[in-house]
């Protein structure tokens, strides 16, 4: 599981920072979108992903710093010829307004166009993991999501299996894929060599919101955090009366959600990258774990132990 940060800005590009929008890519190869900004599919040549491989795509909320790059994305997709289906999310009013922007132009895509409506609590089941979705604070329909992968098999218990007179080779992939085995008469479960099932990773998404309980309650126990820090301690004010959050505050939900890494993103043009250093340090002075994203930059998010 990969995040590869495309955008990074908020309201307006700037010389440093595309805006919002942010890849995970499963373990499948499966790529999803965190919303998608005007000049999507150009970030992604710079990177380790394709626009082919993208399967999804979660918007958080219609302001246009979020959702401009739809069409050029679609457009770019049926020009390279795609045949799978891409299926969008987003709050209630999504398939009105992603059928009325695609309408703007000629589009005549080669692949099917999945549009869906969700509200605020709903979950999504999919291949490998699901999507939970939740009401942000942003003063418009905005929202939240985690992508949470379904849980592991347990490890396999080699000395165990021996133990019990299971020869080693085929047989143990068998168990290991919970498929039950026999071994000269007897048989064999995979809960007799399997230890207990492993939980999977969690990824959250704020998009842009103010601080509140359900963003905190989504983002609980999470292993990557990536939360709206539009400002510093210097506008805090001005930033929740707008529907954001401040760096600092953002670290003070990381904390408070017991997650394992927070990256900070939706950085406000006014911060050149000299300046965004505050940010972080803010950030960092009460969640040490903290990262301030920028383009291009990729993370690895391992298991937990």
């Amino acid at each position: 599981m990969k995040l590869v940060f495309l955008g990074t800005g908020g309201s307006y590009p700037s010389k440093e920072r595309n805006l919002a929008c942010v890849a995970l890519k499963m373990m499948n190869g499966e790529v999803i979108l965190f919303d998608c900004a005007e000049g999507t599919q150009r970030q992604m040549m710079f990177t380790s992903i394709s626009f082919m491989q993208v399967k999804c795509i979660l918007l958080s909320h219609f302001h246009g710093d979020h959702f401009l790059g739809l069409p050029g994305l679609v457009q770019t997709m049926y020009l390279n010829e795609r045949k799978d289906p891409l299926d969008i999310y987003g709050p209630p009013k999504t398939v009105r307004r992603i059928e009325g922007l695609l309408g703007t132009g000629h589009f005549n895509p080669t692949f099917a166009l999945r549009v869906h409506d969700l509200e605020g609590g709903q979950i999504v089941e999919r291949d490998g993991y699901k999507i939970r979705a939740t009401w942000a604070n942003h003063g418009v329909p905005d929202m939240a999501y985690s992508v949470e992968e379904d849980t592991r098999p347990g490890k396999f218990d080699k000395p165990k299996a021996l133990e019990l007179g299971i020869p080693e080779g085929p047989l143990f992939g068998k168990l290991q894929r919970g498929e039950t085995v026999t071994v000269k008469g007897e048989k064999f479960t995979p809960e007799m060599v399997m230890g207990p099932a492993r939980k999977g990773r969690k990824v959250v998404y704020t998009g842009d919101t103010a601080p509140c309980d359900a963003v905190l309650e989504l983002a609980q126990n999470a292993d990557a955090l990536i939360h709206d820090s539009t400002g510093g301690t210097d506008i805090e004010a001005k930033m929740n009366e707008w529907g954001h959050t401040s760096s600092r505050q953002a670290a003070e939900i990381a904390k408070k959600a017991n997650v394992k890494l927070l990256f900070l993103t939706h950085i406000s043009p006014r911060y050149r990258e000299e300046d965004s250093k505050t940010l972080l340090d803010d950030a960092k002075a009460i969640f040490p774990q903290t990262y301030l994203a920028k383009d291009f930059y990729e993370h690895n998010i391992p298991y937990p132990e």
